[in-house]
């Protein structure tokens, strides 16, 4: 049963995200929707020639087309598809015509809205002293939390993990098999088969737009590429057992460079939502690390951080996310004390 889970909705989704990304990129060229910093000229871009977007339009494809195919459509797999298809729509219209981000932010609260009001919510919560914080009885508080999560993970998903070739899918992609690996925990109850399988399917999913998000990258994910993995990985962690503190940890390192960045912008009296070129990786960049460097840098440490993720109780969930802060937060101070000598050459080791 756990091949079944695992390989088919991988190899399914990866060959279908595959086929419908180079369509995407072949049709995108066609109309001319690329992104290209003397066209649509913004601080964060860091490539140089014309790059499409469009990155959402082969993850949703596969992961409605894997669902269908795996398991019988209900009223929550209905709504877990139906906010997807909203921020695909946005991320299509961002592609066309960028979107304001409040627009998007606003977006994504409607998709998380359809999500909860499913019955997909927070129930409850571990208590890092021991047991657990029932949100059950208090159905609003629980169903906000919810709202919240999924939105914020959107969020943070799409400005800290989203920048450079490669960067994204690969994160996903690793954070979609350590929820997958998470849900065997419950393999035995059928009704945890669909965050398997769905899992899964969105680990194979960006695994086919990976090979062409590689350095040089055919495609960029954009906002829709983004904020669907977020999205995705968000709801997963609510099926797999309201496991947030796992999902906050593998991807640890994006959520506390975007933690950081939004208490930058706010000191500097400047809007947390509008992107920048002072994220890790850009920073990274700066001091000379190639881009397939980087990328790799994220994959490794979304790898180790998930492993540990899956070991770790639930105190020690809490001190690794502090630990993540605090090594996420020397890396910018130390980025900064670099290239404000003017010797990056020096330090980028």
């Amino acid at each position: 049963m756990k091949a079944q889970l695992i390989i088919v909705p991988f190899l399914l989704a990866f060959a279908l995200s595959l086929a419908v990304t180079y369509l995407t990129i072949l049709v995108y060229r066609g109309l001319g929707i690329v992104d290209k910093s003397t066209k649509k000229d913004h601080p964060k871009h860091v490539h140089d020639k014309p790059v499409p977007r469009g990155g959402g339009i082969p993850i949703m494809f596969a992961m409605v087309f894997v669902t269908i195919a795996s398991m019988k459509l209900d009223t929550h797999l209905v709504a877990i598809l139906s906010g997807g298809l909203v921020i695909l729509i946005l991320g299509i219209l961002d592609d066309l015509f960028d979107l304001s981000p409040y627009l998007r932010l606003l977006g994504g609260v409607g998709a998380s809205l359809i999500v909860v009001l499913s019955g997909i919510g927070i129930s409850f919560v571990s208590n890092p002293m021991g047991g657990v914080l029932e949100l059950s009885n208090y159905r609003v508080v629980a169903d906000l939390v919810a709202i919240l999560w999924i939105t914020w993970s959107m969020n943070f998903v799409n400005m800290g993990a989203k920048g450079l070739d490669g960067q994204l899918p690969g994160v996903v992609m690793i954070a979609g098999i350590v929820m997958g690996i998470l849900s065997f925990r419950f393999v035995n109850d059928v009704t945890t088969w669909p965050s398997a399988i769905l899992s899964f399917a969105l680990s194979g999913a960006y695994a086919g737009l990976l090979i062409f998000n590689m350095y040089p990258q055919k495609i960029m994910p954009g906002w829709g590429g983004g904020a669907l993995g977020g999205y995705f990985l968000a709801v997963l962690s609510i099926l797999s057992g309201a496991k947030v503190a796992t999902a906050l940890i593998v991807l640890g390192v994006p959520l506390m460079d975007v933690v950081y960045a939004i208490i930058r912008r706010l000191a500097s009296g400047k809007s947390p939502v509008w992107g920048d070129d002072k994220h890790l990786h850009h920073g990274l960049l700066k001091l000379g690390w190639s881009k397939r460097k980087i990328a790799a840098f994220y994959w490794g440490m979304s790898a180790l951080l998930g492993v540990a993720a899956l070991m770790l109780n639930s105190q020690l969930k809490i001190y690794t996310i502090v630990l993540i802060g605090v090594v996420v937060g020397g890396m910018l101070a130390w980025i900064n004390l670099a290239l404000s000598s003017n010797r990056p050459g020096q330090l980028s080791g």
